[in-house]
């Protein structure tokens, strides 16, 4: 089983259940809070580098929403440093496992490594809130 550091939202219902699901697959998770989290753009990068630019951030955070914040229209140093100033911005979780750090809870590689079917790991990526937003959403 992985020894999982679990960069959360505080609040968020969804981070919290992919907590409890990580848990209950015998996995050991320690929680940091991704917002107070100290980040710099390179320290960044090791999370998001496997994922398109656009897929960097929470789709759900406010300034996304709206239309503030445009990541189909930033580079990865643009997207990087705007990441590195505002946390709510990043797609969450953040997971970090021995040397591979993962954004998301949907990559194939990520839910193979944990023993979750890509199915589950879908069903345990979307929003909880029926609104969709709000403590989850990023504000």
């Amino acid at each position: 089983m992985a020894n999982i550091v679990f960069y959360a939202k505080p609040g968020c219902l969804t981070n919290q259940r992919q907590q409890v699901l990580l848990r209950r697959l015998g996995h050991s998770v320690t929680v940091r809070d991704l917002l107070s989290e100290p980040w710099s753009p390179e320290r960044l990068y090791e999370f998001l580098k496997s994922r398109p630019v656009s897929e960097w951030f929470n789709p759900a955070a406010p300034a996304i929403k709206l239309g503030a914040v445009d990541p189909d229209g930033l580079d990865a140093a643009a997207a990087l440093r705007l990441l590195a100033a505002d946390p709510v911005l990043i797609q969450r979780p953040l997971l970090e496992m021995d040397q591979d750090r993962y954004a998301g809870f949907d990559t194939p590689e990520m839910l193979e490594r944990l023993g979750i079917s890509a199915q589950h790991g879908r069903d345990h990526a979307s929003c909880s809130r029926p609104d969709g937003h709000g403590v989850c959403g990023g504000g």
